[in-house]
Order: structure tokens, then sequence, then C-alpha cells
């Protein structure tokens, strides 16, 4: 990917480009040899197994998205119509798009400042309010934020104390800890993707984890059509068509290998930006909750446009002039148009950091030159003073 702008035949910098390590392609002419072409195989179950060592939980289910995992999870947790479920406003849409798959009804809760995570002050209130109602949420969703775990020392507790269960999106968190825990660890079941733009990826993919031998099951039931245990096509459930194939895994496997230098490198940027641009005046960066260890999947600053002198825009137009790619923070939910019914509590603290949040390029290829060419620009947009 060298995608050149014609006006200044400057390379392009992506925000978070695919980095592959060599290894897939042993992985796949494997693949390709024992002709194990079709979905599923050898190597889907050799992903599955090797997520399962790496995260410390006992069963996975690999699958065509991280969105169809949250579907099937929500699914088998019984969310149906009208059945409310509680998640962070301040996400990608398909965290609120798979409740509303599954019959389920969105209900935002804001983040805090210190993570960026879901609020848990937020989160226990609204439990609470919904109890005083009589009406039990069908689940709590959390989402790992940009490569952070939420406070699950808090939020499984809370979630224990209501008896709603749990389902951890770690879409955007492989490899992040949380007291001593892997992210995936948490909750009922978890969801990994595999997204082209994620830190590893199998081009398009995602898995579904558990301690519960049972649900894991069922989910690869589910997502091979339910077909029934019969000599013929027999079904008597809806079935999707959401499992992995063999040839994605084996991508998958490759990239695997490489997991922890991926991190390494995606918080060498994070330290780089911050030793570069930190003490700007009006520039403060995402920060790293006590409790854990951030991979900094992406770079997140956020723009204070009367201190600095511009807004964050006027950087991220910038950036594109140079042929450079940055993007806003994730638009919370609850400012979503096709959410705009939904419940919300709080919203001011992802309002603010989406009006002024901005993420760096932050792709583990990037060299120090494409480091510098994106701190020059930063630093020439500053007007403080």
């Amino acid at each position: 990917m060298n995608k050149r702008n014609n006006r200044n035949n400057k390379p392009r910098i992506y925000l978070s480009p695919p980095h592959m390590s060599g290894h897939e392609q042993e992985f796949v002419a494997e693949a390709f040899r024992s002709n194990w072409i079709a979905p599923l195989g050898p190597m889907v179950d050799a992903f599955e197994r090797e997520i399962c060592e790496y995260v410390g939980i006992p069963h996975a289910a690999a699958l065509m998205s991280g969105t169809a995992a949250l579907h099937l999870a929500l699914m088998l947790l019984w969310v149906k119509s009208g059945d409310e479920v509680l998640c962070p406003t301040l996400t990608f849409s398909a965290s609120a798009n798979a409740i509303v798959y599954a019959g389920g009804e969105p209900v935002f809760i804001d983040c805090d400042r210190k993570t960026w995570n879901i609020d848990p002050d937020m989160l226990e209130e609204e439990l609470t309010a919904c109890a005083e109602r009589g009406r039990r949420p069908g689940a709590v969703m959390t989402v790992d934020l940009y490569g952070q775990c939420a406070d699950y020392g808090r939020i499984e507790e809370i979630c224990q104390r209501y008896e709603v269960p749990l389902v951890e999106d770690a879409a955007e968190a492989l490899g992040a800890t949380c007291n001593g825990k892997k992210a995936g660890a948490f909750g009922k079941m978890a969801v990994f993707s595999f997204n082209g733009n994620k830190i590893i990826t199998t081009s398009g993919g995602g898995m579904l984890v558990s301690d519960e031998e049972s649900l894991i099951a069922r989910a690869r039931f589910l997502a091979t059509q339910a077909r029934d245990p019969a000599p013929h096509y027999q079904h008597s459930t809806i079935g999707y068509n959401y499992r992995m194939s063999n040839i994605l895994a084996a991508i998958g496997r490759g990239q695997l290998r490489v997991l922890d230098e991926r991190v390494k490198a995606r918080r060498r940027n994070f330290d780089y930006y911050q030793q570069h641009l930190g003490q700007l005046p009006g520039i403060s960066f995402m920060p790293e909750a006590p409790y854990g260890r951030c991979t900094r999947w992406l770079t997140c600053i956020v723009v204070d446009p009367e201190a600095f002198g511009a807004n964050r825009e006027d950087i991220r137009l910038a950036l594109e002039n140079e042929n450079i790619e940055a993007r806003p923070l994730w638009k919370p939910m609850h400012l979503q148009p096709v959410f705009a019914g939904c419940r919300v509590r709080g919203g001011a603290v992802s309002a603010g950091l989406f009006k002024r949040g901005l993420c760096l390029p932050s792709g583990s290829q990037m060299t120090y030159n494409d480091l510098e060419r994106v701190v020059g620009i930063i630093k020439s947009c500053c007007k403080a003073g």
C-alpha cells in the first residue's frame, strides 16, 4: 500500500494498515497443499486453539467478523425483541448494530475521562434504575476502546450483583491486559476482530471466546446454518453463514506469531508522539488506565483549540493535504441519526472527546521518518501565543 498524492507525490501514510509478518504465506501454502480451501478445516481448528492459549480461555469459535461474533453472543444470551442492552456510547457502530440484529434496544452509557471506556458509576446508576423499574437488561456490553480494557474489576462485580450477563467487545484490544488478565478473558463471552485495520488481521474475521464450552458449541452450530445432525440437509433453527474460512485462519495463525511485536511497535508510536507533541499547548493524549496495559492500537489526541490555536479538523485537513490519513474519534452512538430515539445516560464526556479528539497514524510498520512527517505537520498547525 503506497498510494501517492498527485499534488505532492508523497507516499501515503495510512491510519492503521495491515502488516504482514511473512509467516502467513507458509500457512496459506499449507492450506492449499492440503486442499482445505472451503470454510472450516485444520487451520481454523489450530487458530482457535492458539487464540485460546494466548488469551488464557478454553473455548473459541472463529467467525467471519467481530460483528458476527457479537450478534451470536447476544443470541446465546437469549436477547430478544424489546430487551434492553447497555453499552458504551463511545464506540464503533458495530457494537450497537449487533444489539439491533438480535432484536434488542441499545441503551447508551457515557465514558469516563480516566479511561475513555464505559463509566462504571453510570453503568451502576443505570442498572439501579432498571431494577427499580422492574426491567432487567438482557445484557451489558463493554468495549475495550482503542486497545484499552474497561475497568473489569468494578464492572464484573456490578453486573454480578444485578445478575446481568456481560459481553466483552475486545475487537480493538487483542494483546491488552487488565488486572493481570488478557483482554478477552472477561464476562460470559468476549469478541475479537481481525478486520484489516486491527492490530493483527485475517483480512476479515472475528472470534468468539468463552469459558463455557456449551456456548461455543452452540455458536458453531448457529454459525454453520444450524444444520441438524442428519444425512440430509435439515434445519430446525434459523442459522447463519458466519464461520471463518480455512484460508483466512491460515493468515491469522501467521499474524498471531508476531502479535506481541505489533503491540510493542504501536506503543513505540505512542511514546514518540507523546514525547514530541506532549509539550505543545492544548494537546493531550488518551490516558492509560492504572489497572492494565493498553496496546495503543490507535494513538489518540485531544486538541483544545483555544490553547493550541487550531482545532482537530484543521489538523486532520493539514495531514490529509500531505497525504496522511487521520480521523476523528468515534462519533458517539447517541449522536448518530440511526440511534436518535435510544436512551442515553450522560453523554457530555464522549461528545466532548468526539468534538476535539483525533486518531493519528498508528501502523506497526511506521518508520521514524513517517512519525517525523506527522509530528512536523501537527507542530506547524500550532498557532498558540
